[in-house]
């Protein structure tokens, strides 16, 4: 599942008319990376939920050329992280599913991650090292656990594998976050998580954006 419901207020004025996805960084909408990515890494079915601007994401995909079935999940109005996926689980099914968030860009193993959940886990998390913007980090990661302290801090990537059962108790066209989720989750000793040290960027500004957009054309050339 592609996360692309949000509405991009810190990237005004370009998501005025644009939603986020389709943003161009490299010669490419942002979201196309991610589609070429779990097409390369074997996936086949992809749900995208959206809100803002959704038609246009419609529009813009044909799933075949990266020989993907892609499924929507709309919403009138945004429901957060945990909400939209609550929301899209009659689309995701009974199994574990992976989910990368739409205004991120990495060049993560997808193919790794299909086999990353163990069975008594319910989320398994990829984090990476803290991002300026960001320095406090999310979770503490010692040992190869996760913990809610801890001295070792990292940030939540937005890449995660998750069990259906996590969202089984958030109402269906409701908002709700994600963050208790996975708190709950780690206190019950039912979420795992990996460091991931390649290529990641949350492209939540113009800025950012532009920084990335360079940075990639730099390295295609």
């Amino acid at each position: 599942m592609i996360l692309a419901a949000g509405r991009g207020e810190r990237m005004r004025p370009l998501t005025d008319h644009t939603p986020k996805p389709l943003l161009t960084v490299g010669g490419k909408l942002l979201i196309v990376w991610h589609l070429e990515r779990l097409a390369a890494a074997g996936f086949s079915d992809v749900v995208i939920n959206h809100a803002h601007l959704g038609e246009q994401i419609e529009a813009a995909l044909d799933g075949s050329q990266w020989g993907l079935s892609i499924k929507y999940s709309r919403e009138g109005t945004a429901l957060e992280t945990a909400g939209g996926i609550a929301n899209a689980l009659s689309l995701l099914g009974e199994k574990p599913f992976l989910v990368v968030n739409g205004d991120i860009y990495t060049e993560v193993d997808f193919s790794q991650l299909r086999t990353a959940l163990q069975p008594s886990k319910h989320a398994h998390l990829v984090l990476v090292n803290n991002p300026p913007q960001h320095p406090n980090g999310d979770f503490g990661f010692d040992n190869g656990a996760i913990t809610l302290a801890g001295e070792h801090r990292l940030t939540f990537s937005g890449v995660g594998v998750y069990h259906p059962a996590l969202f089984s108790e958030v109402p269906r066209g409701q908002s709700a976050k994600l963050v208790p989720l996975l708190h709950a989750a780690i206190n019950n000793h039912q979420a795992s998580a990996q460091h991931y040290t390649g290529v990641w960027h949350d492209v939540g500004t113009p800025q950012r954006l532009q920084d990335l957009d360079r940075q990639l054309k730099a390295k295609h050339v």
